[in-house]
């Protein structure tokens, strides 16, 4: 009996999974477009509509709305193109490949994105049939009645907000982050292997998958931010997401040049300490501090509530300044030792350029320029997107109701 449960416990505990929320209500729009359909088309069995719900419904009300537009300029486009060789000619093998042909470079102009090949097939479904022009309106009618419902689906029932998955992913790239960065606190307080300095490097290059996925969660987020009425402050949320994002990336491939030096560092030092125990020390304190900087960091941009952000915020500061004056202490001991003994100078001093663009990074307010930056270049973007609209807007606004301009006086109030 546990056998047959279990799945159906594990698919209740994830129903708020982006993959187990798209089973549902692309479920739900596609039996609700065909019962619609069986009661508008004159086809026995109105399928394309209940296939186009499925195509349309999306995770997020952004990326259903564009799905929708662009399914259905495909098949408009399509069927225009069959109606168009169907008064011309019949249906030969060279008016099959001319008509493909044509399908697919229209697609391409009508920017219908992932839907190129729905063009071609609308265009053949509909030229392979006798009543040319009775399939013709049942497609696109059965089409629209598909794009409707998924879209409709989505406006009425606003899927959710995706930012917590995406805080959580992030969160988990960070603890990973941490973790190295421990595990590297402490190991260069005594002799470390050259196959335990690899293995190290080998998780710091995994950390590139990490981040990977945690983009593709990020971006979902950013999608389900867009045109969603739930949502006020949408393009902060993305922006302040992506930014951190961008942070911890950073710091991840610096990180990996840090094993990348201490492994370096490793084959040359295969029968002795990687350091003297004080510099040792000082640099597994260096890491404990990056370590919670970036734990810190990573709940400054993930929180929801401005009391943890503050705190986070506070946290973040107090060990980065601490990082810092660790830092220090290591480069004086770094540079007595080299002193004594200079073998490998080049790869202390790379390591403590390393940790400074870390610390650099997560600066609190480094981090608060990229969010002004990256603000700014999203208004530009935006005024671009919707100059002729603003233009119009502005013109608007410099009339008053009722206000008559002189000969001469445009664009001037008086």
């Amino acid at each position: 009996m546990r056998e047959f449960t279990d799945p159906f416990l594990d698919f209740a505990r994830r129903r708020r999974e982006p993959a187990v929320v798209q089973t549902l209500r692309s479920t739900a729009a596609a039996v609700i477009s065909y019962v619609v359909a069986l009661h508008l088309s004159s086809e026995p069995a109105p399928l394309t509509a209940p296939l186009t719900a499925l195509l349309v419904v999306q995770v997020t009300l952004y990326t259903t709305l564009v799905t929708g537009v662009r399914r259905v300029n495909s098949v408009i486009a399509g069927v225009l193109l069959a109606v168009g060789f169907s008064a011309l000619v019949g249906l030969t093998w060279w008016s099959l490949g001319l008509i493909i042909l044509a399908a697919l470079v229209v697609g391409r102009f009508v920017k219908v994105g992932e839907f190129v090949p729905e063009v071609a097939i609308s265009a053949m479904l509909v030229l392979g049939v006798t009543r040319v022009s009775a399939t013709a309106w049942d497609r696109v009618l059965e089409t629209l009645i598909g794009a409707g419902v998924g879209m409709l689906f989505n406006v009425l029932l606003a899927p959710p907000v995706w930012v917590e998955s995406a805080g959580g992913a992030i969160e988990e790239l960070a603890a990973r982050m941490r973790r190295l960065l421990l595990d590297l606190g402490e190991e260069v307080g005594g002799h470390t292997p050259v196959a335990r300095a690899a293995a190290r490097l080998h998780e710091a290059r995994r950390l590139d998958h990490d981040i990977v996925q945690v983009d593709v969660s990020l971006r979902q987020a950013e999608d389900s931010l867009r045109l969603n009425p739930r949502v006020k402050e949408g393009l902060l949320s993305r922006v302040v997401l992506r930014t951190g994002l961008d942070t911890l990336e950073i710091s991840a491939v610096v990180l990996r040049v840090v094993c990348r030096s201490l492994t370096d560092l490793a084959k040359e030092r295969t029968e002795e300490w990687l350091f003297e125990p004080d510099v040792g020390l000082a640099l597994r304190d260096v890491f404990e501090h990056l370590a919670r900087a970036v734990e810190s960091f990573a709940v400054l941009i993930t929180t929801q509530v401005s009391a943890n952000a503050e705190e986070a915020e506070e946290r973040l500061t107090a060990e980065l300044t601490a990082g810092r004056v660790s830092r220090d202490r290591v480069a004086d001991l770094f540079l007595a030792q080299v002193q004594r003994h200079p073998r490998q100078w080049q790869l202390h001093g790379a390591l403590l350029a390393e940790i400074d663009r870390i610390l650099d990074e997560l600066d609190v307010e480094k981090r608060s320029q990229r969010l002004v930056e990256e603000l700014d270049r999203q208004s530009r973007e935006q005024r671009q997107r919707f100059r002729v609209l603003s233009r119009v807007r502005q013109r608007l606004r410099l009339r008053e109701p009722g206000e008559v301009l002189e000969p001469g006086a445009r664009g001037r109030r008086e």
